[in-house]
């Protein structure tokens, strides 16, 4: 069983964590083992009905492992240890998950192992890219500056993803609440004319009788229909879950038309930044593109990139390999490589086309909204005038028949 401690050292310095036990007073004589004065200590396991109700929305958020990279990294370069570091870390995180990933971390290097097998201990919370980051540099010896790279890193693709999100509320928030009213209107509003113009014996455009038609089926239907997009929402989420799922979803994205563009442009930044920090780190490139290929987020990307690195173990230039792929790498993408590799000075180049793009990335998510808002006024207002051209033609038709 795993327990939750508070307890002070012999210097009166608080600490909190975990222990593991098979009861309450093993637990106890453990920490007392440590010279550790207990003031609290209670199973973790044993939890109340709220306490689990709120356990499902607590989750270690994107931007708490960003902080805790950033502290990790300032603390490793101010030359401590990596286990004091994260004994500091354990008592300044505020998120309890985070807290005990900290703990469980700090255990497992207290025991010997590695802080990138600790980390592959936790591969729910750390990714692949960022525990190939940590083996690469503990077999280079350049632990401090791959957790700087990190850091930056982290930071930068958070301000992407919180620029995209952004950009984005507005037009999902504005075709949320025109689906929700329209549904009203055509579910209950519009229905309560329909007794009028049948009194009237008017003739009914083809267009009013599909809305009356909608309406009387959402509002004698309307659970049926819920059940239904909910199932098949659920089945599109479980399938988008799969190997198969996943690179079906990414190829959408690559082919729509104002967004595929911006996600080609994302790729290609995160591809190269981290391929050019890990060059200049001293890894070889076949092993650099494959630990690269980890930051794309794009099942697509990851499989052309991990051919590529087999392909330069083989002798053949990455940008000759590259230059097949022009659909996901741009021809000035192979070129610049191409040139950095002629040159010698291949990392530099990278970091270049990480610079243009991610440039290009922030100008077109800038100017995203600005693009949608237009086109959302004219779809909107299409639907807007069909709903009301359906209501107003009919009334015109009475209005000529009382005349």
């Amino acid at each position: 069983m795993k327990f939750r401690y508070q307890a002070r050292n012999k210097e009166g310095e608080l600490q909190v964590g975990y222990v593991d036990a098979a009861g309450k007073d093993a637990a106890a004589n453990i920490l007392t083992s440590h010279n550790l004065f207990i003031l609290s200590l209670e199973s973790s396991e044993k939890r109340g009905f709220f306490n689990q109700i709120s356990a499902i929305f607590q989750r270690i958020k994107y931007q708490d492992l960003v902080i805790f990279t950033r502290q990790f990294a300032t603390l490793m370069e101010a030359d401590i240890s990596i286990g004091d570091s994260l004994k500091n870390l354990s008592q300044q995180t505020q998120n309890p998950i985070l807290k005990e990933v900290v703990f469980d971390l700090l255990s497992d290097i207290n025991s010997g192992l590695a802080l990138s097998q600790a980390m592959e201990r936790q591969s729910n919370v750390f990714s692949e890219f960022y525990i190939s980051t940590i083996k690469t540099a503990e077999l280079t010896g350049q632990l401090g500056k791959a957790m700087m790279f990190l850091a930056d890193y982290l930071e930068k693709d958070l301000n992407l993803k919180n620029s995209v999100r952004n950009a984005l509320i507005y037009p999902v928030i504005v075709i949320a609440l025109f689906l929700v009213i329209g549904g009203i209107m055509v579910a209950f509003v519009f229905p309560q004319l329909e007794p009028i113009f049948e009194e009237s014996d008017v003739a009914l455009p083809t267009l009013t009788n599909m809305l009356f038609s909608a309406g009387h089926f959402f509002r004698d239907w309307w659970l049926a229909i819920l059940v239904v997009i909910g199932f098949f929402v659920l089945l599109l989420r479980e399938y988008f879950r799969t190997p198969e799922g996943q690179i079906v979803s990414h190829e959408i994205l690559l082919r729509l038309p104002v967004f595929s563009n911006l996600f080609k442009k994302i790729y290609i930044a995160r591809f190269a930044s981290a391929i050019s920090i890990l060059i200049k780190g001293g890894v070889p490139i076949a092993q650099a593109i494959e630990t690269s290929a980890h930051t794309v987020g794009n099942p697509i990307y990851y499989e052309i990139l991990h051919r590529s690195a087999d392909s330069v173990r083989q002798g053949e230039m990455l940008s000759v390999f590259l230059s097949q792929y022009e659909n996901y790498f741009p021809a000035m993408v192979s070129q610049m490589i191409a040139v950095g590799e002629s040159t010698g000075r291949l990392d530099e180049l990278l970091m270049r086309i990480s610079n243009f793009y991610s440039r290009e990335v922030d100008d077109v998510v800038s100017n995203l909204v600005e693009l949608i808002q237009p086109i959302l006024m004219i779809v909107i207002g299409g639907f807007i005038a069909i709903l009301f051209a359906s209501v107003l033609l009919p009334i015109y038709n009475l209005s000529q028949v009382i005349s």
